[in-house]
């Protein structure tokens, strides 16, 4: 209702479109809530985080479980619309890698190992029980995420076991077999017509570049740790890709050492002129805890707070969003920082319990890294 007073709006101003003889657009401010939260969708497929890459291996699945269980302890599942257990994927979905995974166990590798070399499924890709059925669930979530964001029913879409990002269509690559990240945005781009992809990972994206880097229909902008000889390699400042994708690969090499100031400042800025001139009608954010300072193979000095803040500096773009994981070696770590970003996307105003407030236990501890 609008009162006597003002009964000249903006709504009757000449910003809104005259349609001639119907007179000036009005909204109909009795059925919208101007403060509505999100619709946001979770998914983490049930057993997922029982999966094991090796004793001595730093990937750990079970961060996913930890995750879960924080997520759930705080109530942010009360402040959750929709929670999946999402189908696996299938071979149709990833039809190169899912093959090999298919084939090859640990009782049989050492007869396969013409496969296991191909496929690059050496060392930082081993072998384990169940490895098909791991890739079957943590693909499946970010495909369900995907199709769900097509079909305009969640606003956010969050799977923590998905962000595997170095997998490439024909081999695995950097802890990674199955590259989520490229399935989500193929299934995305059956609808939307240019999604973004941000990467926050310590480590180059190079998986999704390279599957993108001649679309114009993807953007990809990846901030990472570059020194030529840090792992993948790849992300130097003018790689920029080719053809019809000539300029649409971004990437921001950093350095070691690199702070909460300075990095929200180049993020937001980067970010910030990216949208504005690719105007994305969806983005795929990978939030890879490794960027955390004191992470077992990481060297940025973040803190779960900054990290925190990239995720809600993208949010506030109301942009159809799919927020998947990625790396994280410090296990109480990346549960802790995944939680907190499942605050920041459900809009939770605060998930820290009052009584530890006097104690010495902290929801953003200081992480100094080396």
């Amino acid at each position: 209702m609008v009162r006597a007073s003002q009964a000249y709006t903006f709504s009757s101003s000449s910003y809104f479109a005259d349609r001639g003889a119907h007179g000036t657009a009005q909204p109909i401010t009795e059925r919208i809530n101007p403060h509505s939260r999100p619709i946001v969708s979770y998914y983490f497929a049930k057993g997922v985080g029982a999966e094991h890459y090796g004793e001595r291996h730093p990937m750990k699945p079970h961060r996913l479980t930890l995750t879960n269980a924080l997520v759930m302890g705080y109530g942010l599942d009360k402040q959750i619309h929709n929670i999946y257990d999402p189908r696996p994927a299938t071979q149709k979905n990833s039809r190169i890698i899912m093959t090999m995974t298919t084939s090859i166990t640990p009782q049989n590798q050492s007869k396969m190992k013409q496969m296991i070399d191909n496929f690059n499924c050496v060392e930082d890709c081993p072998i384990f029980a169940d490895l098909y059925q791991f890739c079957r669930m943590y693909a499946g979530g970010s495909l369900a995420a995907a199709r769900k964001l097509c079909a305009g029913t969640t606003d956010i879409a969050i799977n923590w076991s998905g962000g595997l990002h170095h997998a490439k269509r024909g081999e695995a690559s950097g802890f990674c077999y199955v590259n989520d990240i490229v399935l989500g945005i193929l299934e995305l781009l059956r609808y939307h017509p240019r999604v973004l992809y941000i990467d926050i990972d310590i480590h180059h994206g190079d998986g999704v570049e390279l599957a993108f880097y001649q679309s114009n229909r993807v953007m990809t902008l990846s901030f990472h740790k570059y020194t030529g000889d840090f792992f993948p390699g790849t992300g130097k400042l003018d790689d920029n890709g080719s053809g019809l994708g000539k300029h649409f690969a971004l990437n921001v090499p950093l350095q070691d050492g690199i702070d909460d100031d300075m990095y929200l400042t180049i993020f937001k800025t980067v970010v910030e002129d990216t949208v504005t001139a690719f105007r994305p009608s969806a983005i795929v954010l990978q939030c890879g805890a490794d960027s955390l300072g004191c992470d077992r193979l990481g060297a940025f000095n973040l803190s779960i707070a900054a990290h925190g803040e990239c995720v809600n500096f993208v949010r506030k773009y109301n942009v159809p969003l799919m927020v998947v994981g990625g790396g994280g070696y410090t296990i109480k770590n990346v549960s802790r920082c995944w939680t907190y970003e499942t605050s920041v996307l459900v809009a939770a105003c605060d998930v820290y319990d009052s009584f530890f407030a006097d104690s010495h236990f902290k929801l953003h501890p200081p992480l100094t890294g080396k």
